[in-house]
């Protein structure tokens, strides 16, 4: 069962991708998996400005969603499935095992992304 701590991380996460700008971010660069895009690809696919852009990326990298490493002059960035996984596990434990709200098959849907 998760702490207050632990559901207080997890608000924060889903704070940050609670924005439209976000989540596509988010999206693209679990598509991009695992090499990840450097910033202006991400514009480039999604046409957010490159300052509301950095601004987003810096949001989804402090709650440990996306991971960012400079190679040279470019930033790469990479959705943190470990930290994913996490939250989805944190949903997973209360829906599906303990009260069994929705069953776990279910979630296994296979569909065009």
């Amino acid at each position: 069962m998760a702490t207050s701590v632990d559901s207080a991380r997890y608000a924060d996460m889903f704070a940050a991708i609670g924005t439209d700008a976000r989540l596509r971010i988010l999206r693209l660069l679990l598509a991009a998996h695992p090499e990840g895009l450097v910033a202006g690809d991400i514009q480039n696919e999604l046409g957010i400005p490159a300052s509301t852009l950095s601004h987003h990326l810096e949001k989804l990298r402090h709650e440990e969603l996306v991971n960012v490493e400079r190679q040279g002059t470019f930033l790469w960035y990479r959705a943190n499935t470990t930290t994913l996984q996490e939250l989805l596990g944190f949903l997973y434990a209360e829906c599906c095992t303990r009260n069994q709200a929705v069953k776990p098959e279910s979630f296994v849907n296979i569909r065009p992304c």
